[in-house]
């Protein structure tokens, strides 16, 4: 009875073979500044062509890891590989990677075609080669037009363009992007993003882009490493990370989401007939998902996404499961959807997402509602830890 997790971004999956060989490989990798842990006895494994994201908050070591792959950073202890070499001693210049950062650092008195060219040319690559090179990164980003102007005649999204092009010229086996798109606003970044997923599947290299935008991870990952102090806490695919957290942490960090605290009545057997049921200190709720791990009375959590959450100012059936009811507390209007804040008798406050699927709504509900809550078994999940 296993939760769908719905569509993937592409049929790539080299991480479910048991004989795909990593791309990259961290092992045991821990990374010390005075006695600060950044990086605490991490291994992770990336594999070729993979789109891989390091998420989470400011200081979690996810610049750091990437540093350290880069080379600008050594390990304490622990060692990292790329396509099995050892990188120890290594240093930065001669590594198969290149980093494109967040300030961009275009040459402002160079034109785009020779900002591009300027890591050519200190490889000492022909002037045709470097010509023909250059000519090929412009027209991948879509810049042929702007080649001889300079980076201060150039919008936000131009100068990105610019740097990433700059930093694919050279043709590296991993590129690294740290915090690419942060400069930019929110449509050209949502724009950008899928510009970076379309080169990076024609180019078929791997990309290892570091962020704390869940939205931006969500949409351009093959995988997701979600970080904490210094630590792994989940890897996964985005649909695994979203439908599937394997803690109160990422299911709190990835999107918006209700969580409610409480005892574990049943484990239940993995059958439509005997979910898992939780004790919510007031209200119980019965999950359809495999066994629960813990042990009947552990303190446990539910946990229900807002968009799988129905409203409702009828109440429904008395055959429902998994019904609140309470009063409209608060609206957010987000243009394709709303999110409507429910407080409850008790005074706790549950939240329901509904899509705007139509301009005009005969009965919309509002402010100060009576309204029900429900959702089915297979809606949420219960959380152990």
């Amino acid at each position: 009875m296993a939760k769908s997790l719905g569509p993937v971004k592409r049929s790539f999956s080299p991480w479910t073979d048991p004989g795909a060989t990593p791309f990259i490989r961290f092992e045991n990798v821990t990374k010390r500044f005075g006695d600060f842990v950044a990086v605490d006895n991490l291994s992770l494994d990336i594999y070729e062509r993979e789109f891989f994201s390091l998420l989470g908050p400011s200081g979690c070591g996810k610049t750091t890891l990437m540093r350290m792959l880069a080379g600008f950073e050594q390990p304490s202890s622990g060692r990292i590989l790329l396509q099995g070499q050892d990188l120890s001693g290594v240093p930065p210049y001669k590594r198969p990677t290149n980093m494109m950062f967040q300030s961009y650092a275009l040459f402002p008195h160079m034109t785009v075609e020779k900002n591009i060219a300027f890591g050519l040319e200190q490889d000492n690559m022909s002037k045709a080669d470097i010509n023909a090179r250059v000519q090929e990164m412009l027209k991948l980003v879509k810049l042929e037009q702007f080649a001889k102007r300079k980076p201060n005649q150039l919008s936000g999204g131009q100068r990105q363009r610019v740097a990433l092009a700059r930093s694919l010229a050279k043709r590296p086996k991993v590129l690294l992007l740290d915090e690419p798109l942060g400069a930019l606003d929110r449509k050209l970044r949502e724009e950008t993003q899928f510009e970076l997923m379309d080169i990076q599947t024609k180019l078929g290299l791997t990309f290892l882009i570091v962020t704390h935008d869940q939205e931006e991870a969500m949409t351009v990952s093959d995988r997701i490493a979600v970080m904490d102090k210094g630590i792994l806490v989940q890897v996964a695919t985005p649909a695994e990370i979203y439908e599937a957290p394997n803690s109160r942490y990422v299911a709190d960090f990835i999107g918006d989401i209700n969580i409610v605290e409480g005892k574990l009545l049943s484990a239940g057997s993995g059958h439509a007939h005997d979910p898992v049921k939780v004790d919510c200190d007031g209200f119980v709720v019965a999950v359809d998902q495999e066994t629960c791990e813990a042990a009947v009375g552990a303190s446990v959590a539910f946990a229900i996404r807002p968009e799988k959450v129905r409203m409702s100012l009828d109440q429904p059936s008395e055959t429902a499961v998994n019904t609140l009811h309470g009063e409209v507390w608060d609206i957010g209007y987000l243009g394709d959807f709303s999110v409507f804040i429910v407080k409850l008798a008790d005074g706790r406050f549950f939240r329901a997402a509904q899509a705007n699927i139509a301009r005009v709504v005969e009965r919309p509900i509002t402010f100060g509602d009576m309204v029900w809550l429900s959702w089915s078994e297979d809606a949420g999940l219960v959380l152990t830890h």
